[in-house]
């Protein structure tokens, strides 16, 4: 008995610690399965840039980190030189924000995930944060928390919810003097980004973690294995949160959960790891842009990057920018709504499917094809003329049949050493 005793101790003690602080276990840790079986979620970036909504996300860089002649011309015009971006946090004041609404807009377009940008590089928090005094939701602006009032809304309709959160902060001086020591010091991470992460995770329990902005500094500067091991091993959601690959230089495409690679990442042929487009609506734009010359996909454009990237293995995070006041623009809904439209036919063919051995051929039509124990599921966007659609990828046998999703009843079809011939 003693014998059992010591056993079972020992090896609670290794269960406990699975994951160690470095990138060969790190990478071991299997991919939660709800992630690869979701294939679409919904992107929000919201926070101060929101209210001049002129350019993108990055106005404040723009206006006193880069000094885009653009930005600044339109800054000094619309707000007048003495106006600091600090000026712009009461005015983000999401008076008209009804986050049920939101989470109603986002379950009718059939994603299952939500990823809220809680911090953009900016520094100011959706959530209250002692490690941003003043310059956090609570504090100023909205005077609410709302990463709280999110999460809870999207988990209301069944649906998940995840974090971004940008490692680094364009102004703040903690960063900066670390910066300025060849990032030897590292007061920013003790002080500003260990503490953040830990309120997130232990107070909001999201289960995607989409980290960015860790490019100036290597792995090492941020603590990323350290923190990935705690998170993985010991925090409340070690057993169903997903990270991506964006934990310091040199590791996006390397290292972590799914990659990102790069932003609007297309490999356009199958990848072996799980990987992930975050793509936006405006073309450009990530915050809401009100420029004219900014424009938006059509929603047959994003049901084929949605289509395309099932197909190659990946999943899609599409993104949407929502107003300074908490609106979501019309034509981020009508684009959503007509996704969600598609998917109640065509789910199927997107949810909890895998690659198949052909991802696309091109005939006398492209079809993309998506996986399911047995089913085959061939994509395609149109059809020819003759109104017969040559398969090539596709073998038949005495037990094949072919159906349309929507419709009752097989289609005909005629089998050859060229594939499937269906009318």
């Amino acid at each position: 008995m003693a014998v059992v005793k010591s056993l079972l101790l020992f090896c609670f003690a290794v269960c406990a610690l699975a994951y160690t602080p470095d990138w060969e276990s790190i990478d071991s840790r299997p991919l939660p399965g709800w992630y690869d079986e979701a294939k679409f979620g919904i992107f929000i970036h919201w926070g101060v840039f929101s209210v001049p909504s002129f350019g993108d996300e990055w106005y404040w860089w723009a206006l006193d980190g880069s000094k885009s002649p653009e930005t600044v011309a339109f800054h000094d015009r619309t707000y007048g030189p003495n106006f600091k971006y600090a000026d712009f946090a009461p005015r983000f004041t999401a008076e008209m924000w009804d986050p049920e609404d939101w989470a109603d807009t986002f379950s009718r377009s059939g994603a299952k995930y939500i990823v809220l940008t809680t911090k953009h590089h900016e520094g100011f928090t959706l959530f209250p944060s002692s490690a941003a005094w003043n310059w956090n939701a609570v504090d100023t602006g909205p005077h609410q928390d709302l990463v709280a009032n999110l999460s809870k809304a999207v988990r209301d309709k069944g649906l998940i919810f995840g974090a971004y959160h940008s490692l680094f902060e364009w102004f703040h001086p903690l960063y900066l003097a670390d910066k300025a020591n060849g990032f030897k010091t590292r007061d920013y991470v003790t002080e500003v980004l260990a503490p953040e992460l830990a309120t997130l995770i232990n107070q909001y329990h999201p289960e995607v973690l989409w980290s960015d902005g860790d490019w100036e500094a290597p792995p090492e500067y941020w603590n990323s294995t350290g923190f990935l091991a705690w998170l993985y091993n010991d925090s409340p959601v070690k057993d169903t949160i997903v990270t991506n690959d964006r934990w310091g230089a040199g590791v996006p495409c390397k290292h972590g959960g799914y990659y990102t690679c790069q932003d609007r990442y297309t490999p356009g042929h199958l990848v072996n790891h799980k990987w992930e487009d975050c793509a936006t609506i405006q073309t450009e734009s990530w915050g809401f842009d009100r420029r004219p010359s900014d424009p938006f996909h059509s929603s047959l454009d994003l049901i084929t990057t949605l289509v395309s990237t099932v197909a190659f293995g990946g999943n899609l995070l599409l993104n949407v920018g929502p107003t300074w006041d908490g609106l979501l623009p019309q034509v981020f809904k009508d684009r959503l709504l007509d996704i969600g439209a598609w998917l109640n036919v065509n789910g199927d063919a997107i949810y909890g499917t895998k690659p198949w051995e052909v991802a696309q051929n091109q005939t006398n039509i492209s079809a993309f094809y998506t996986a399911k124990a047995t089913t085959v599921y061939a994509i395609l966007f149109n059809w020819p003329g003759n109104s017969q659609v040559q398969l090539i990828a596709p073998r038949a046998t005495a037990q094949t049949t072919v159906t349309m999703l929507g419709m009752k009843g097989a289609l005909s079809f005629s089998a050859s050493g060229a594939g499937l011939a269906v009318t």
